[in-house]
């Protein structure tokens, strides 16, 4: 059974740093595909950024050259470093794994498996 854990979610400044961490159970490191995905009010969930089973990352474009993607594959950990926040990053995030990896890694249908969300809300 598969079970992803998300934390790190805060209300911060814009233009400060937050970090998210999505622990990974039931999956090996180096096995699945991991992706982030994030839900504003009223918006559908959208693909922000995903790492595959060899390391390679893709972002969407409001948040790249912001937003970094990695992992610890010895704690088997996700992590999504976000930089630079702005108003529209509030949103509730989410922590996305498969090990079907689809190349359409920004569609929500590509992922069984789902964390409980985290919510980042940015405030000027």
């Amino acid at each position: 059974q598969v079970e992803l854990v998300e934390s790190g979610g805060d209300s911060v400044q814009s233009n400060r740093s937050l970090t998210l961490t999505c622990e990974v159970r039931g999956y090996q490191a180096g096995h699945y595909c991991g992706a982030w995905f994030r839900q504003g009010p009223g918006k559908e969930r959208e693909g922000i950024a995903a790492l595959d089973e060899l390391g390679s990352v893709r972002y969407a474009g409001p948040v790249k050259g912001r937003f970094i993607v990695s992992q610890d594959s010895a704690k088997n950990v996700i992590y999504l470093q976000m930089n630079s926040l702005k108003l529209e990053d509030t949103a509730m995030y989410y922590c996305a794994a498969d090990d079907r990896c689809s190349g359409r890694w920004w569609l929500p249908s590509g992922y069984r498996n789902w964390g409980q969300g985290t919510q980042v809300t940015v405030s000027s």
